[in-house]
């Protein structure tokens, strides 16, 4: 099996930067690279604590994340890009469109996004929990799981609607990858106890949000509440009707042109 990988980089162009969601790694981006790369320098990097990605040193800050990913972009000689992030990755595009260093932002259904007081982000992050102690069970039979149209229907439900098209290779790699993040927990923990602070008074950059409607994970629209009444009113939204929580993933010439015609702007 292909080891699992810190970064990807292709294409030419602007900068953009992709970043993948919890447990997740920088080939979530997989399908939709080949368009972005077409205008873009697209780096792809995989976040800190999780499969291939550098180590998230603990106790964990509220930007370690983002942190991480400014190392890797002045390593890379990034000083701004565009950004496209789903989920986690979403929350820290934004996060780093909030530290200066974002031309624009697509989040896909970026998470730290449910009103004050919404009891059920506790419930999403013990099923995460409980995802990540069973992703460790099936890591092994990782292949012969997505050798199946059942297999990779379970093993992709959290993520869309419709896994039919997502070749077996990734959709393997993906679990593997969910039982490989070594920071599964302390991030469990960070976000219980500290929830998803974000200055969005600081962000000046163009932003676009974008839901899917049968988002398992981020449920629409509560999951946005936040967002939509007092972090970003003003930003672009786009709802996807019938699509899950990665439309990279899902519909991933759809994603790819809601990312292009944004960057465009």
């Amino acid at each position: 099996m292909p080891p699992f990988t810190p970064s990807h980089r292709g294409g030419s162009g602007p900068p953009l930067v992709c970043l993948h969601g919890f447990l997740d790694t920088w080939r979530s981006w997989e399908l939709v690279l080949p368009r972005l790369e077409r205008r873009h320098d697209v780096l792809a990097l995989t976040l800190a604590g999780h499969a291939g990605g550098p180590q998230l040193a603990e106790p964990i800050g509220d930007d370690a994340l983002a942190e991480a990913v400014e190392r890797a972009l002045d390593a890379a000689g990034v000083a701004t890009a565009h950004f496209a992030g789903n989920s986690l990755g979403g929350y820290v595009a934004l996060q780093l469109a909030a530290r200066g260093r974002a031309r624009s932002v697509v989040a896909f259904a970026p998470a730290g996004g449910w009103a004050p007081g919404d009891t059920s982000v506790r419930a999403l992050l013990g099923w995460q929990r409980s995802l990540f102690a069973a992703a460790a069970e099936a890591a092994p039979y990782a292949d012969a799981i997505a050798a199946t149209s059942e297999g990779r229907r379970r093993a992709t439900r959290a993520l869309v609607t419709d896994p039919r098209h997502i070749p077996a290779d990734l959709v393997a790699h993906l679990t593997r990858g969910v039982a490989a993040c070594t920071a599964a927990v302390p991030l469990l923990e960070h976000g219980l106890e500290h929830g998803w602070p974000l200055d969005a008074a600081a962000i000046a950059c163009p932003v676009r949000v974008v839901w899917g409607t049968e988002d398992a994970l981020l449920a629409w629209p509560g999951a946005a509440a936040r967002y939509r009444e007092a972090r970003l009113p003003h930003a672009d939204w786009v709802l996807l009707d019938g699509v899950g929580h990665c439309p990279q993933l899902e519909v991933p010439l759809e994603a790819a042109e809601l990312i292009l015609g944004w960057t465009a702007g």
